[in-house]
């Protein structure tokens, strides 16, 4: 069954509506592997047409509604998707990013939806029959890049069917489970665990805004077993007073990844929350999880408190190994290195970018992750730092290169470098390092204030900086890069690694 708020389907349900769908998209022109894209927060009818496409054939796209318009608009030009539904909450959205947009050919608010699904000359409920091939593309999700562009991440059938396959192995999921699907679906984490929940014939309960006191009535009223989450939740939720009223017996598993914790967070929450904790550790281009902390592995008191810090093992069908990042030679146990993957979860590649595939897929199946980090002897994977400049703040990957051309856009910046740098609460957070033109004005903190609101207009907030530093130029190596590590040096003076 699938439930959201006071509305429950069951699968034979959402199988039909399903059939509608694709049958109303076909009328609508779609065709196997046209992309459809979807802009909503999470809900039940993303689910209607993430299988409404796959049923006959087209890709699904779900554009991820915390950017700011023109991002928005650059992921749906770029995946050329001919039909964008979305939510009457991102109507305002849709208007700016109209003009913007110049493949889309309907437009289809969600107010709208069971009409046109449902419509006399949409199809009706019949099955289309299409038979994927297993490297045909299932959905698409987009990932930034370094050079702040977005890149869609082209998921195949191959693909889910490992990953979800993999549910009984490390997520250990049966008929009986009742999950939470409460991160975004526009990420491989809500998508990927919505599915695998799914794939088992559980019990799925949509979470479509993250509120602790309402997570909590939801794991008490429908007795949800199993949950992914970031770390940010479970401070949320360690930080709410009701945490100790609520009946919260029925959990049995929470796993937790897409962004550090601190070890501290994480013996409070297995505290509080009474049941068994699993760490995942994975990307989009990997269709989500390859490795995993298990829960025998969570021993805060005993001889293996030391795996606490690490992201676990690879599951069974995964290979990792860890490789010199310029000559790419495998590296022994303990030496710290870029961490490379080879599974059937391996996205088949960028979406239009055969030179960015190409710079991360190798001809024998080999996965760059831009992750540096070591293997013990035992096999476990540790994170030591990143390859890339990425910055991961509560889930959320942020690329500096476009917060940079962000901030350049000013008429008040000459130069600018973003780094990442501690945060309590959301791992890492965007510090701004800035030199300003000679007639900027001496008030630093009206200043700081303006340069972020300006920054805010052309990106998602929570890409924005939320501390400025200005310097009178930024350190640079003899080719002009900047030294970012040097920037970032004396943020994480005392840390064993650089990222929290």
């Amino acid at each position: 069954m699938l439930t959201q708020d006071d509305v429950t389907l069951s699968w034979g349900e959402l199988y039909d509506r399903a059939t509608r769908v694709a049958n109303a998209l076909a009328a609508d022109g779609v065709r196997p592997g046209d992309r459809v894209a979807f802009l909503d927060r999470n809900g039940i009818e993303y689910f209607e047409v993430f299988f409404g496409c796959a049923l006959m054939g087209a890709v699904s796209v779900a554009v991820n509604w915390r950017l700011a318009p023109l991002e928005m608009a650059g992921i749906v030009e770029d995946s050329g998707a001919g039909i964008l539904i979305y939510g009457s909450d991102y109507a305002a959205a849709v208007k700016e990013m109209t003009p913007q947009v110049t493949r889309v050919r309907t437009y289809l608010e969600l107010t709208d939806f069971v009409a046109w699904r449902d419509a006399p000359n949409a199809g009706g409920a019949t099955d289309p029959g299409f038979e994927p091939g297993a490297d045909d593309v299932i959905t698409q999700l987009y990932t930034s890049g370094t050079t702040g562009l977005p890149k869609g991440v082209m998921i195949s059938g191959r693909n889910l069917a490992t990953i979800l396959n993999g549910a009984v192995e490390v997520f250990r999921i049966e008929g009986d489970t009742v999950s939470m699907v409460a991160m975004p679906l526009f990420h491989i984490g809500g998508t990927g665990w919505a599915l695998s929940g799914m794939s088992r014939g559980g019990h799925s309960i949509i979470v479509r805004d993250i509120d602790p006191v309402e997570l909590l009535r939801l794991i008490e009223g429908h007795r949800i077993t199993d949950a992914f989450v970031v770390p940010a939740v479970l401070m949320f939720l360690l930080a709410t007073p009701q945490l100790a009223t609520t009946d919260v017996t029925s959990l049995r598993t929470i796993y937790y990844g897409a962004a550090p914790i601190s070890e501290d967070v994480l013996v409070k929450s297995i505290t509080a929350l009474g049941c068994n904790f699993a760490q995942v550790y994975g990307l989009t281009e990997t269709t989500g999880a390859i490795t995993s902390l298990l829960p025998e592995d969570h021993d805060p008191d005993g001889p293996r408190a030391h795996l606490m810090r690490s992201a676990g093992r690879p599951f069974s069908h995964v290979e990792l190994r860890i490789v010199d990042a310029a000559t790419g030679e495998s590296l022994a146990a303990g030496a710290v290195g870029e961490v490379m993957a080879r599974s059937d979860q391996n996205m088949l590649g960028y979406w239009n970018k055969p030179d960015e595939t190409a710079g991360v897929l190798d001809g024998d199946g080999w996965f760059r992750t831009g992750d540096a980090g070591w293997l013990n002897e035992d096999g476990y994977l540790f994170l030591h730092d990143r390859i890339k400049d990425m910055i991961v703040s509560g889930g959320e990957n942020i690329y500096p290169a476009e917060v940079e051309n962000a901030l350049l856009a000013n008429p008040l910046v000459t130069d600018a470098a973003v780094i990442g740098v501690p945060h309590d609460k959301w791992g890492e957070t965007v510090k701004a390092i800035v030199v300003l033109t000679p007639t900027a004005p001496d008030d630093m903190e009206t200043l700081t204030s303006d340069i972020i609101s300006a920054t805010r207009e052309r990106l998602a907030h929570y890409k924005c900086p939320t501390s400025i530093d200005f310097v009178d130029e930024l350190p640079r190596n003899p080719s002009g890069k900047v030294l970012k590590r040097e920037l970032r040096a004396p943020y994480w003076v005392g840390r064993d690694r650089n990222i929290s």
